[in-house]
């Protein structure tokens, strides 16, 4: 079923409270901007549900309108990607520019201008995620690696963690931290299928995450 059919539901006064929250939760299976669970815990903190999600329709229609806003960027964002596209080609540019904001790409980003609390919240969920991935397993690592992959993770909670305590206020050159990090990781991986690409997946979305988190929330229109 569509995003539009998930959110009629969620609307849907008639239907119980659960039934709607599962419509939420397939709506943002279909969009989800910063990765289903990232983008739970960013929708569940900025409706302010009082006591539980499950139960406040109010604030399960403040998600999806949330939810819904983000969307409607992200549409006119491809829509406008499309046009230029189209243009640029006519004129023999066959390659998109390298970094253009408005290119298709599967990097965490909230279109619209992300909440500050919400990214709090999204790193938090995804860092306690994180914390739960098993180390590689060192019969897989050749020498040396092991100490490079466990310098990498613990860089990576250190920067999280520090970001968290200070509640998504980043400082001075930390801010680049997370970008290095996740380039680091990214060197690890190999191509196709390989059993330490397994771990190292998650660390490196973690880590995109908080990169992308870092770099919002230092734009003075966040909140």
């Amino acid at each position: 079923m569509s995003f539009g059919t998930h959110a009629r539901r969620v609307r849907d006064e008639r239907a119980a409270p659960a039934r709607r929250h599962r419509a939420l939760r397939c709506a943002v299976a279909e969009y989800g901007p910063l990765g289903f669970h990232a983008t739970w815990a960013y929708l569940t903190a900025t409706a302010v549900p009082a006591p539980d999600l499950r139960r406040d329709t109010a604030a399960l229609l403040r998600a999806l309108g949330t939810l819904e806003a983000s969307r409607a960027v992200r549409i006119e964002e491809t829509a406008a990607f499309a046009a230029r596209r189209r243009v640029e080609k006519a004129a023999g540019v066959r390659t998109p520019r390298g970094g253009d904001p408005l290119a298709p790409t599967w990097r965490p980003r909230w279109p619209g201008g992300p909440s500050r609390l919400g990214l709090v919240a999204a790193v938090a969920n995804r860092r306690a995620a994180f914390l739960e991935v098993p180390h590689p397993d060192p019969s897989l690592l050749p020498d040396g690696l092991g100490h490079r992959l466990a310098d990498l993770r613990g860089r990576l909670d250190a920067c999280a963690a520090d970001w968290l305590t200070a509640l998504g206020r980043p400082d001075g050159p930390a801010r680049d931290e997370p970008a290095g990090i996740a380039a680091g990781i990214h060197r690890h991986l190999t191509p196709g299928y390989g059993p330490l690409n397994v771990p190292l997946l998650q660390w490196l979305r973690f880590a995109e995450l908080l990169d992308y988190a870092v770099k919002a929330t230092a734009v003075p229109h966040t909140r």
